[in-house]
């Protein structure tokens, strides 16, 4: 274990040696780098604020977090570009926890969850993330659109409800008549702002532009539109270290063990999924047991500094890539801008209005829900799309966590399905008047029932081959499914044989102990044995 952590740890791509990656430095890369950090932590400022409201804790405790994950991720990260940070998808699910044993038992669960996701990346099980098809993450981004775009919502409630009903879409009272209308308006302003920018120029990101013009036109015109500091005071101090006051008990482990291993499944999952998103968006690659390191030794870190723990953000990683982020200084910047907000910047930062901000969000969600998915969704087979939707639905109604294992789960179960329904045989008789059976597709616990189907002992002359040159044995139902054929046949004083089986075939039949080999394979796999029922042995045959 041990080895395996030094060893990832010593391929991890170290910032000191290469900060801006491929791209090379210059002052107007440096100066891109900077500009998309500050909208990051602009952007960043509300979001903690409401997911800690979520959670049911201080606002300090949020932004804590996303600057403490933010900054560890972006130095030691799988992938430059991503932005990490506290989520609402482990808000959702520390709420319980903090309601019933208090914030001390979060700051004990963070540490549990990230010590887990280090083990997670020790043994490298982010390389796991590839099995999610292609289906699941797009119901993946078009349902984690929906909920960012569900999340901006609250910003339409007069200040002071939103916090008050915890941040939910049904509670608070929502703005209306001209205050509505100038909200809206302002929304509307920022997103023609981001929209036209990048065409007159690329100096400034068009996010900041957006916000930067929106926030000088409420503040100089006096608008009575709701701003950052209607939603909770961001000043305060550096984090300082805290070990969590929880007693040193098993009655504690019980206690914090289970919300751990949920907060570290749903990290590793929307951070590897994010990463991979962002890899298709710059055309580069990033190391997910890499990622899995990172983000565990962050949480660690961040719940020992008074941190609520958090994992890779969609939505201020596309604002970062949209903006140009390509580098690790922008990450870097996003967090140490937000740090300074909270120690010397609060007071500017709180004229910012929430408009502004949910204009940029509203961007985010266009560029992120994949629009294409709508019109392919009549070219694919009919269980891919199922499988989109589910995952989208799932997304918006549960988390992230739960759609993406029910997409995985739905979409292996399809693939076993249609891969049990491929399972045939093509009959022949040899020149000695033997019976062939040419299996044709995988032979596994869905198609065994179908592979017991093709045979028919009662009519079968007395030698039967059964030909595995097009077929796999994949598992122990198809070992149970071979021996039931073969004890049929010796039951009609029949004899079978059993042809081109592959090593790995071999390997099965030997381990699985129901079987004996008594023969070496030979590199063409033209190996033929005969099987005896009565002795379960196979023995070398020609």
């Amino acid at each position: 274990m041990k080895r395996a952590i030094l060893s990832t740890f010593a391929n991890m791509n170290m910032p000191d040696f290469n900060l801006m990656n491929d791209e090379g430095f210059s002052l107007s890369r440096l100066r891109t780098e900077l500009l998309s950090g500050l909208t990051v932590a602009l952007a960043l400022v509300p979001e903690a604020v409401a997911f800690a409201f979520v959670a049911g804790v201080h606002p300090l405790v949020g932004l804590y977090a996303a600057f403490l994950v933010g900054l560890i991720t972006a130095l030691f990260g799988g992938r430059p570009g991503m932005i990490s940070g506290a989520t609402g998808a482990l808000a959702v699910v520390m709420v319980a926890l903090v309601m019933d044993h208090g914030v001390e038992y979060l700051f004990a669960t963070v540490v549990l969850m990230g010590i887990l996701q280090v083990f997670a990346g020790a043994m490298q099980w982010g390389k796991f993330i590839r099995l999610v098809p292609h289906p699941v993450m797009l119901g993946f981004v078009n349902g984690l659109a929906i909920v960012i775009f569900l999340a901006q919502l609250t910003q339409f409630k007069v200040p002071g409800t939103a916090e008050a009903s915890g941040h939910g879409s049904s509670g608070g009272d929502w703005l209306s008549g001209g205050p509505l209308a100038v909200m809206l308006g302002l929304v509307a302003l920022t997103m023609a702002i981001i929209y036209v920018m990048p065409k007159l120029t690329k100096v400034i990101p068009a996010p900041l532009a957006g916000i930067g013009i929106v926030a000088i036109i409420v503040i100089a015109f006096g608008l009575d539109v709701p701003r950052v500091g209607d939603m909770a005071s961001i000043e305060g101090g550096l984090p300082a270290f805290h070990i969590p006051m929880v007693p040193l008990s098993w009655e504690t482990l019980e206690i914090i063990l289970p919300y751990s291993i949920i907060l570290a499944a749903i990290g590793l999952i929307e951070s590897l999924l994010t990463l991979n998103l962002v890899g298709e968006m710059t055309g580069k690659r990033g190391g997910a047991s890499q990622e899995c390191l990172a983000q565990g030794t962050a949480n660690i870190v961040t719940g020992f500094f008074g941190g609520m723990g958090g994992c890779a953000m969609i939505g201020q990683s596309m604002i970062n890539v949209k903006s140009g982020g390509r580098t690790r200084i922008a990450g870097i910047a996003a967090a140490l801008f937000l740090l300074l907000f909270i120690l010397v910047g609060s007071s500017i930062i709180e004229q910012i209005p929430l408009a502004a901000l949910v204009g940029v969000m509203f961007m985010v969600v266009i560029g992120t829900f994949a629009w294409n998915s709508l019109t392919i969704l009549r070219r694919v087979p009919l269980t891919d799309a199922f499988v989109t939707v589910l995952v989208t639905i799932v997304t918006v109604m549960s988390d992230l966590a739960v759609a993406v294992v029910v997409g995985v789960i739905v979409s292996a179960l399809a693939y076993a399905w249609n891969n049990a329904r491929r399972i045939h045989a093509k009959t022949l008789i040899d020149d000695d008047g033997n019976k062939v059976y040419q299996i044709q597709g995988p032979l596994f616990f869905g198609s065994s029932d179908g592979y017991a189907e093709l045979f028919d002992p009662a009519n079968d002359p007395n030698v039967v081959i059964v030909d595995f040159a097009d077929s796999r044995v994949v598992d122990q139902s198809a070992l149970q499914a071979i021996e039931a054929v073969a004890a049929k046949y010796e039951a009609q004083g029949k004899q079978i044989q059993l042809r081109h089986l592959s090593r790995d075939c071999h390997k099965l039949l030997t381990k699985a102990g129901h079987l004996m080999i008594d023969s070496d394979d030979d590199p063409d796999y033209a190996l033929a044995v005969n099987y005896s029922v009565r002795t379960g042995i196979l023995d070398s045959g020609h």
